[in-house]
């Protein structure tokens, strides 16, 4: 016989720019119709007034300035108090994202409660009108089964749950990448300490369908924060050849000129600018990474 546990808490940070009131809600909405215990809610203005809103389970914050997604989402998680302590695990959820379903929150609850080592969640995204999901919403190399539940190496940022234990021992998102790939260092640093992050197709977020072309600043952040990622967590052997598979990989998907020039930019301010601490994982961590069906040189 077990003993009783008291329900896991969960927060939903949701950063917004001002610009799809209408959207933002109806995912409120969404996240108020969760069964169980109520889900608090931190939700950010990144740089923009928010709308009036009047809800149970709220907090907000408006941001001056527009910090980029991580730091907008590491002042969410501090609505919760110093490193979320009020909440036990965060969803991070796009504004014009939906939860169609009202047990979402119960299963995220459920898969956290079964498995002490699940730190990191990733949802499947859907679009609400054909339930397709892109391959790119899939975190995982093999991605022609999106039904497929998996351990991953990495998740996504907009459709995800959190334990805030893993925030408080490997640190928050690292804000000064502003936008791209802070997922994966995220992630690879939770790897590193010994959690466990698994894509659950049955948990799932409507988002609709984006097309995955992309403008020259897009381009210059993945290529400066590709070098920043390796720059702070791969062993130092690894780091030209994790940088040169995707180097080659973007000559091969044959980019504009202009999207290659923003490229090239960005591969070298990420050699040439302050990327924050440098934490290699353990080799150990490689073998993990690699066992898991995505080693950390692509």
């Amino acid at each position: 016989m077990t003993g009783w546990q008291a329900p896991l808490r969960l927060g939903a940070v949701i950063i917004t720019m001002g610009n799809r009131p209408a959207e933002l809600q109806d995912l409120l909405d969404s996240v108020a119709k969760q069964q169980g215990a109520p889900i608090e809610v931190a939700l950010v203005g990144n740089g923009a007034p928010l709308p009036p809103i009047q809800r149970e389970h709220l907090r907000t914050a408006e941001l001056p300035e527009n910090l980029g997604i991580p730091g907008g989402r590491n002042v969410g998680i501090e609505l919760f108090g110093p490193g979320g302590r009020d909440v036990d695990a965060v969803l991070f959820l796009d504004d014009d994202g939906l939860l169609p379903g009202d047990d979402t929150g119960e299963l995220v609850r459920q898969a956290f409660r079964d498995d002490p080592e699940l730190g990191i969640i990733s949802f499947r995204i859907a679009d609400p009108d054909t339930g397709v999901t892109q391959r790119r919403h899939v975190p995982r190399l093999r991605a022609a089964d999106p039904m497929r539940n998996s351990r991953v190496t990495t998740f996504l940022g907009g459709a995800c749950a959190v334990r805030t234990a893993v925030i408080g021992q490997v640190g928050a998102l690292p804000a000064e990448f502003f936008y791209a790939h802070e997922e994966t260092d995220l992630a690879w640093r939770a790897l590193d300490a010994g959690w466990q992050i698994e894509y659950r197709s049955d948990i799932v977020l409507h988002h609709p369908t984006t097309s995955p072309a992309r403008h020259a600043v897009y381009h210059r952040m993945v290529a400066r924060n590709r070098v920043w990622l390796a720059r702070r967590n791969l062993p130092w052997p690894l780091v030209p050849v994790y940088l040169g598979v995707w180097l080659a990989l973007t000559l091969v998907r044959k980019p504009s000129r202009p999207a290659l020039r923003a490229w090239f930019g960005g591969f070298r301010e990420g050699w040439t600018t302050p990327c924050g601490p440098r934490r290699p994982m353990r080799w150990r961590t490689v073998w993990r990474l690699t066992r898991l069906g995505r080693p950390p040189i692509i």
